[in-house]
Formats: structure tokens, C-alpha cells, sequence
């Protein structure tokens, strides 16, 4: 089989799944004008922020450098609905759902998903978030069906989403075990079709969604960040493979023009992290993996639209064949809409990259919140309250995930206390390591809207700084083994680690470590309740599942023997929050750091 034959067939595929529609041009198309406007609107990173996100995630810069509070569902789907017109199309660039608050995660990310219904979404890429639950339950948001261990929501099945989720960077492991697409793929002769699945593989997701505006098809390829397998719970994903973006773009983008489709849009959940402080609608992105993406896909692709790295950024980019593109991002938790206007040439059907114009809009909350929105999070709240509301522990002051110069937090030091005290019982645990990124929100002092009191910490608070619902295991590591744990927290090893990430030791676990160090020298004078650690002693390492999976570019974790799994991450937390009452902000004292 060509790679030519691939592509139709591939495309038939995702026409046959409902993720590409197809039409045909009018017969008579004489009176037609010589181009036709499209205007996209994006949102990115939503993680089912349906309340206006609070602190620091609530507010952004806006155009005139002034600092404002931004975003909630019911702002965003009034600015959504002030933006458009009849030419427009709604896309997304991934984590709409995972990493979200209780009012979302309680019912498996449900009511965002059924939110972004209702704003008129019709294409998202998928992100590293929406394999937090695994793959499976990522089909299951897509087509519909009620969760298989919770059952279905109070608001009764679910329904699937109404727009298309697409990955053309996400393919299946093992080919051999997909029969079924295997035969769709290629008839009876499997050694040509796997030559073809060589260069390219069966896409566990549809790759591509096409989408009709006044008689132009636009093509959107979705990509999700490569480092994916690094960044989720490996069990979930196991089956699956994700490969290079720019190799993955540019075979959908060849699918595309096969059957017509030259005005292509990638919608990549994968960006730049910015200089701070900027507009909006600056070009403050500091190159990186995003930008890299951005001026290598094909060059019949016109627009890069991006996420992941939560920032806000506005820039023309250079593609292959040296013409400008438009690159940008909006931010994060529904506080920017990106808005893109373009002309699309009826004779040759590809955008004219002269005409694209875009405009990064802070959500503001200085207009009206749209009322049908307000009451679609009114009743998701109420149905949430009695679990969200309930008092879980207090606190003395802040306990912030602010990282001390060691790198540790006193939230993130509190944490892992809570995972050790959890496993000890069972699992034997000796010490715990929480990992930083893990650790979403600080607690505050203060009294929250729902009037619990100064001090008292909610079930719901809680939940907003443990999202995820991970297990915690405990494993068996030798000494040496620990080390290495603790040398992969550093850039410059072989496990690829790309900015230092210190994880979160639990009280009775002391160390050094040497900035200056080499790679592999760096960790030192290691003591578990005081007693120094030996390469060869057996030592019984308490963390959550994504961790021990080897997530965060962890890989000595998966070194561990013995693996025995506990309670859930939340579950260990809520605990220690109750215990000791009231609970002060732990020092951030048990690593030392030396030049």
C-alpha cells in the first residue's frame, strides 16, 4: 500500500467515525466572492475553572499592562458570545477537563465537557489532562456512557461530548493487537500494512476534524505534548504511543490537502513559557518546544494555535518556506480567548496568510455573566456543596506551595507527612516524596465565600491542592537507588529531566544536595530519622502512583520492588489535615542546599 492509499483510508476512517464531515461545493459557484471570511475563537488549559478561578490563577494582564481579574464560565460565555459572528468556528487546545476543581472532578469532568457544549466548541486537541483518567475513560467523555464505577452523574447519562477531540500524534502500541484497524487499513496484505504503520501508526484518536465555513473546508490537526507518557499515570496509557508533533502534523497535513484541504489550522496542546508581565497580544514567548513546533510543521499549515504552558503570548513566526504564521496561546483557566480572522481564497481554497489578523481578549468579569451559564454552575455547585462545604481541618496561618530556596514547600512538606502516615500501616512505609507539580493550590488562612471560618480548611479547598485522585503505593529502593531517585530531580541526566524539579520529602527524611555539583554527585548525606543511609540498605519509599509509574521523568522509581498500593492521595491528606489541629506551616528545613 502507498502512503497515498494510507491517507484515504485513514481519512475514510474518520469520516466513518464521525470526526470528519465532508460536503461539496456549490455546482454553480460563477457568483461566488473571491475570498470568504472565517473567524476562530480558542480557548486552552480550561481545567474545568466553571467558578472564576481564585488568587493569582483568577487574574491577567490585560492589553493596557494593568492586572484585572479574569475568567469563570458564566464571563467567559458572555465574551464568547460578544466575539462571534455567523463565520465562526469554536476550538480548543486542550485540558478542558483533568486537574480540576471538585465542582468538575467530582463527576469525572462531566459538566466542563457539557459546558463546552453549550459555548458552541466544535474541535479540541487533546491534552496531556485528558488522559488523566486513562484512555478509556477519555473515549467514554467522547461518546457517552455512564462512568463504570460511579454511575452516572445526578444528571443522569452522559451524553458524550458535541464537539470533535482529536490527536494525530497519539497512535496505538501494539499494532498487531488492532485487528480491526489494521483490516480497515489495508485488506488482507498485513506485511504492506505495516511498512505504511511504520512511517506512521493506528491512530488510537481521529487525527484531523473538518470543519465547513460559507463553502470552505478548514482542516484542524490536533497534537498533544510528546512528553505525555512522562506527565500522566502510566497504567492508563499503556497501550498507546506518543510520537513527535511535527512528524505527526505533517502527515495529517498531507491527509488533508489529499482530499482538498489546504486551509489547515493545528491546534497543539504544547507552548512557550513567557517573559512576565506582558500583554496579552505581545510576542513575549521565549522559544521553545512550542515555538519549535510552531515554524517547523508543513508549510501548507497557516495557523498555530497552542497551550500547555499557560501563558499568553501573540507572535508571527516564520514556517519552512519562510512565510510569516500566526503562533499564540491565551493563557489558561478560561481568562483569554484568542480570537483569529482570516480570508479563505474560493479558487484555491488555502487561507490567505496576508489577511490573518488576531487578537488575544482577557475575560474580563466587568460584563454581565451570562445567565444561562450562571445557572448550569449554580446547580452543579449545589449538587457539589454538601461534600465541597464540609470542614476537613484547620490551620494557624497560609500554607503556601511557594517553593523555599531548597525547592520545598511547607504545603508540599505537610503533604508528604500525610502520605507517610497513611502508609505505614500496610505498606511499611519508612519515608515519602511528593512530587512538586502535584501540589495545585495553597491553603489560606482566611475565610472562604462559603463562610466556614478563619482557619478552617474544606473538603473542597483540599481538593483543589490534590486534584488527581492518585493511588498511594509504596516500593522497596536500596540506598543507591534512592540517590538516583533524588539525582533525577536535576537537569543534565540521562533521564531528560528539563528544569529542576525538587520533590517534597516527608519529615523524617533529611538530605544535602550541591548546586554545583556534577549530575549523579549532586545528592548527599541522606538520613532517614537521623541514621545515615547505605547504598545496599532496603528502604521502604512511600509516593503516589504517577510518581512510581516514573512520571515527571522519574525513572528510578520504577526500579522499586514490592509495590503495594494504599489509599487514595486525597484521602491521605484530608487525613492529616485532621490530625493535630490546629496545623501550623511546617518548615522547610529538611534539605540543605550548598554551593
Amino acid at each position: 500500500m502507498t502512503s497515498r492509499s494510507f491517507l484515504r483510508l485513514a481519512l475514510a476512517g474518520a469520516v466513518a467515525s464521525g470526526a470528519v464531515t465532508l460536503a461539496t461545493l456549490p455546482a454553480d459557484a460563477s457568483n461566488a466572492p473571491r475570498t470568504v471570511p472565517v473567524r476562530l475563537l480558542a480557548l486552552n488549559d480550561f481545567h474545568g475553572n466553571l467558578e472564576p478561578p481564585t488568587g493569582s490563577s483568577g487574574r491577567m494582564v490585560d492589553e493596557n499592562g494593568q492586572t484585572v481579574d479574569a475568567g469563570g464560565a458564566a464571563y467567559v460565555a458572555t465574551h464568547m458570545k460578544a466575539l462571534a459572528d455567523k463565520n465562526t468556528i469554536a476550538v480548543a487546545q486542550g485540558d478542558l477537563i483533568g486537574a480540576t476543581p471538585l465542582i468538575s472532578a467530582a463527576y469525572h469532568d462531566e459538566p466542563s465537557v457539557e459546558f463546552m457544549g453549550k459555548l458552541g466548541l466544535q474541535v479540541a486537541a487533546v491534552g496531556n489532562h485528558e488522559f488523566d483518567e486513562g484512555y478509556t475513560e477519555l473515549r467514554r467523555i467522547m461518546k457517552g456512557g455512564c462512568h463504570p464505577v460511579d454511575g452516572c452523574s445526578p444528571a443522569g447519562p452522559w451524553k458524550g461530548a458535541k464537539f470533535d477531540y482529536v490527536g494525530a500524534n497519539v497512535l496505538f502500541k501494539n499494532r498487531d493487537e488492532k485487528t480491526d484497524a489494521l483490516a480497515a487499513l489495508g485488506g488482507s496484505d498485513s506485511a504492506q500494512v505495516k511498512q505504511v504503520l511504520s512511517d506512521w501508526g493506528v491512530p488510537a484518536l481521529p487525527p484531523v476534524s473538518i470543519k465547513w465555513m460559507n463553502g470552505m473546508p478548514i482542516g484542524f490537526i490536533g497534537l498533544v505534548t510528546q512528553t505525555t507518557p512522562n506527565i500522566v499515570t502510566a497504567e492508563g496509557i499503556k497501550d498507546l504511543k506518543f510520537v513527535d508533533e511535527v512528524k505527526a502534523a505533517n502527515v495529517a497535513s498531507k491527509l488533508l490537502k489529499l482530499v482538498g484541504v489546504k486551509a489547515q489550522v493545528v491546534l497543539v496542546h504544547e507552548g512557550d513559557q513567557v517573559n512576565a508581565g506582558q500583554s496579552p497580544d505581545a510576542c513575549s514567548a521565549v522559544p521553545g518546544a512550542g515555538n519549535r513546533i510552531a515554524t517547523q510543521v508543513d508549510p501548507e499549515i497557516d495557523v498555530v494555535l497552542s497551550g500547555h504552558s499557560h501563558q499568553a503570548y501573540l507572535c508571527k513566526v516564520k514556517d519552512p518556506a519562510g512565510n510569516d504564521r500566526v503562533y499564540s496561546q491565551g493563557g489558561s483557566f478560561g481568562r483569554v480567548i484568542t480570537q483569529v480572522d482570516l480570508n479563505v481564497n474560493v479558487k484555491t481554497r488555502d487561507i490567505d496568510r496576508a489577511s490573518v489578523v488576531a487578537d488575544n481578549h482577557v475575560v474580563t468579569r466587568t460584563v454581565t455573566p451570562d445567565p444561562e451559564i450562571s445557572a448550569f454552575v449554580q446547580t452543579w455547585k449545589d449538587r457539589v456543596a454538601p461534600v465541597a462545604n464540609k470542614p476537613v481541618g484547620k490551620i494557624t496561618a497560609d500554607i503556601t506551595n511557594t517553593a523555599a530556596p531548597s525547592g520545598e514547600s511547607a504545603l508540599g512538606d505537610l503533604i508528604a507527612d500525610g502520605q507517610l502516615a497513611a502508609t505505614k500501616t500496610g505498606g511499611n512505609a519508612q519515608i515519602a516524596l511528593m512530587n512538586p507539580g502535584g501540589v495545585r493550590a495553597s491553603l489560606t488562612y482566611a475565610t472562604s465565600p462559603v463562610n466556614e471560618g478563619d482557619g478552617v480548611v474544606t473538603y473542597g479547598e483540599a481538593f483543589t491542592v490534590q486534584p488527581f485522585n492518585n493511588l498511594m503505593q509504596v516500593v522497596t529502593l536500596t540506598g543507591a537507588q534512592l540517590k538516583t531517585v533524588l539525582e533525577q530531580q536535576f537537569t543534565g541526566g540521562p533521564n531528560n529531566q528539563p528544569f529542576a524539579k525538587i520533590l517534597q520529602p516527608s519529615a523524617n527524611f533529611t538530605y544535602t544536595y550541591s548546586r554545583s555539583a556534577a549530575w549523579g554527585s549532586k545528592v548527599s548525606n541522606m538520613k532517614i530519622d537521623g541514621v545515615p543511609v547505605t547504598d545496599t540498605q532496603s528502604i521502604r519509599v512511600a509516593a503516589n502512583n504517577f510518581l512510581v509509574g516514573g512520571g515527571d521523568a522519574f525513572a528510578g522509581f520504577k526500579d522499586g520492588t514490592d509495590l503495594w498500593s494504599g489509599p487514595l492521595d486525597i484521602d491521605a491528606f484530608v487525613e492529616q489535615l485532621g490530625r493535630d489541629n490546629p496545623i501550623a506551616p511546617p518548615a522547610t528545613t529538611r534539605i540543605t542546599v550548598v554551593d
